[in-house]
């Protein structure tokens, strides 16, 4: 269940790819934004076992948004980061929907219309 909105974004993605012939790029940003956010979420881990300073919570939770989530969702599970702290998760997940309903709309015919 911890990786269902990854697997449901894939499915969304290729559906979107193959119905609606969506560039390849976005899959690309995906990607790309998804290792930043990673990276992001293990340097604040190690930041805070080290006790030097943090990342803002409003900057992990902004790169979510920015197509970095399900990044996000797998430095949460591997890395045991953000995993518990409720306060964090509810708004997470609260971009989580956001980005993926965004997208949704985004990668829809009526939206891809010139």
């Amino acid at each position: 269940m911890r990786y269902a909105p990854i697997l449901l974004f894939a499915a969304m993605y290729a559906y979107a790819t193959f119905a609606w012939s969506m560039p390849l790029w976005i899959g690309a940003l995906y990607l790309v934004a998804s290792a930043a956010c990673f990276c992001a979420y293990a340097l604040d881990k190690a930041a805070a076992r080290t006790g030097r300073r943090r990342t803002p919570e409003s900057t992990l939770l902004m790169m979510g948004l920015a197509c970095g989530w399900p990044g996000a969702v797998l430095a949460q599970q591997w890395l045991r980061h953000k995993s518990a702290k409720q306060s964090f998760r509810l708004p997470f997940y609260g971009t989580v929907a956001l980005n993926m309903v965004a997208f949704g709309w985004l990668a829809s015919p009526p939206a891809m219309l010139p």
